[in-house]
């Protein structure tokens, strides 16, 4: 009976061994799944903590741009009123009434250092200058007074301007060909 009680024992110890590896591989299984699932989770994490960032980013961004730009619709309106004080300049200047034309030039003086402050600059376009259609707007061309104006500026009929670094009107030209 004795061999009968010594068989048994290792069959028992052997089994339990089997029972305790099966539980030791089914925690390692269960943790390597709760691993798994914890990469998943702080992936997920990651992403949408990068995606809040760029939000926040873009919309910091497009605030700034709002209050750049905001004044461009009451500017684009002042600007034929600029033009009609250009012109009536010229014309005044013509006459003999300099308490006019001084008169109308501290007016145009304030509304232009009026609309520079409040971000308004001229797009810089003389005659003679290279023409660039991202800079300029052609009207018509005509034939060339001299050949160095083949394809450049002739005359410009009215300024352009931009409100920071966005052009609102651009100049209109005379380019030669």
């Amino acid at each position: 009976m004795n061999n009968d009680k010594a068989d048994k024992e290792p069959i028992e110890n052997t089994e339990e061994n089997v029972s305790n590896e099966i539980e030791t591989a089914e925690e390692l299984s269960v943790e390597a799944q709760l691993q798994e699932e914890l990469a998943k989770e702080k992936d997920k994490f990651l992403r949408l903590f990068a995606e809040f960032e760029n939000f926040k980013k873009r919309t910091a961004k497009e605030r700034i741009d709002l209050f750049k730009t905001a004044n461009q619709e009451v500017l684009q309106a002042m600007l034929p009123v600029l033009d009609d004080f250009d012109r009536a300049l010229v014309q005044i200047a013509k006459s003999d009434d300099e308490v006019m034309l001084k008169g109308v030039e501290l007016i145009h003086e304030k509304l232009k250092n009026t609309l520079v402050s409040k971000g308004l600059e001229m797009v810089d376009v003389k005659a003679g200058d290279e023409f660039n259609p991202d800079f300029a707007e052609a009207i018509t061309q005509i034939p060339a007074p001299s050949d160095d104006l083949k394809g450049k500026v002739v005359d410009v009929v009215e300024k352009g301007y931009k409100l920071g670094d966005k052009i609102i009107r651009f100049p209109k030209v005379v380019i030669g060909q």
